[in-house]
């Protein structure tokens, strides 16, 4: 007779985590997660009401992880600060790496849980950035309460962003790059917020004489920041764009044809700020500083475009996502080579590692900042991509 594994439902939520996070929430059916784990869909059915409890358990399940290993520091009274610090970094980032192929998963489907469970998830990720905020408010009692915020997010952010992309270095050097990272942005000196706070012109707006081309991709990514992209159909981009369905069809055959623009456009324009800012550097330090300031400008002023650069990849047809990768590796390899040679103790595996960390942390922080359109705002950001990329010194 077959028995079940005692271990059945932790393969149930890895096989569903990482089919999620492979194929998208929609992309998933029941099937697809029977085949990963061995089993019927019938005898999921048994124990799950549906996909919507599989997708529940893998998104919580991930959250749990984090909580769960850093549970030691409510319990650490007899410890320094600076030790349950280098614990608490030292254990995210291996559980992390733990859960790599996965773990992008709460970060960019967990929009899509019902309103009680996407609470659950908020508190999994609260109680963590608290956790490591005790021992940096112990360190650095002058912080500000959004202040903290501000660096324990950045912390998480650097960490995370192993997830979201598959460059590869031995264990020991991820977790070298990413603590320094951590004590980096742990111990600098935030802007002390004297810039100016009123919005900043740039924004981009769409206005009536731009033509119905970039109307219908300004309406489409908008539609696909709010809802996703599975829950926008022509229909609704239409509407939003002001014209009938099949003015649409004139420049686009489908939906996943203005996705797919609207990515190439953004890598096209990251990396086609790498020349420019190049050309006109003093030297890599400046490189890199001119670097950061275009593609923080950039995010905050089309800010749907930042997340759904990360949220709706997977909705990208294979052969365009196989040319988009390939674009954005050029430009991380870019910026990685100035990073490099400003820092030249650094080698280039970790520099293409640092240089993802800070990609990210501007599509967390732009998020826990709600893209606030000031220079007050942007000045923090680009300081922490500073500290991320060159240090603190």
């Amino acid at each position: 007779m077959r028995t079940r594994p005692k271990d059945r439902k932790e393969q149930i939520a890895r096989a569903s985590a990482e089919a999620f996070s492979e194929l998208g929430y929609h992309r998933v059916s029941m099937d697809d997660i029977a085949r990963r784990v061995g089993v019927t869909a019938t005898s999921l059915y048994r124990h799950y009401a549906g996909k919507y409890d599989l997708f529940r358990l893998a998104v919580l399940a991930l959250g749990q992880q984090l909580v769960d290993c850093t549970a030691f520091a409510d319990e650490s009274d007899g410890e320094t600060p600076e030790r349950v610090w280098d614990r608490l970094v030292s254990a995210l980032i291996a559980t992390t790496l733990r859960y790599r192929v996965s773990g992008g998963l709460y970060r960019w489907e967990g929009r899509y849980l019902e309103e009680q469970d996407q609470a659950v998830l908020n508190d999994q990720v609260k109680l963590v950035n608290r956790r490591l905020q005790r021992p940096l408010t112990e360190l650095r009692p002058n912080l500000t309460s959004r202040q903290r915020w501000t660096l324990s997010s950045t912390v998480l952010s650097a960490i995370g962003s192993i997830t979201d992309h598959r460059a590869q270095l031995p264990a020991d050097r991820v977790h070298a790059i990413l603590n320094r990272i951590a004590r980096d942005v742990r111990d600098t000196d935030l802007p002390d917020g004297s810039a100016e706070k009123r919005p900043l012109p740039g924004r981009v707006t769409l206005a009536a004489a731009a033509g119905e081309y970039e109307t219908i991709l300004h309406a489409a990514m908008a539609l696909f920041n709010e809802r996703g992209y599975r829950e926008t159909g022509m229909e609704d981009i239409a509407a939003a764009a002001g014209m009938p369905t099949s003015s649409l069809y004139r420049f686009f055959p489908g939906k996943s044809a203005i996705l797919t623009a609207s990515y190439r456009r953004a890598a096209d324009r990251v990396s086609g700020d790498i020349p420019e800012a190049l050309g006109n550097a003093d030297g890599p330090v400046d490189a890199v500083g001119r670097l950061i300031d275009a593609f923080v400008r950039r995010s905050f002023a089309e800010p749907e475009v930042a997340y759904v650069y990360y949220a709706e990849r997977g909705n990208l047809p294979a052969e365009e996502l196989a040319v988009l990768t390939n674009i954005q590796r050029a430009t991380v390899t870019a910026w990685a080579r100035q990073v490099t040679e400003a820092r030249p103790e650094i080698a280039s595996g970790e520099a293409r590692f640092a240089v993802h960390a800070a990609f990210a942390t501007v599509v967390d922080l732009g998020r826990l900042m709600q893209y606030e359109y000031t220079e007050e705002a942007q000045a923090v950001v680009r300081h922490l991509l500073r500290v991320t990329l060159l240090g603190a010194g």
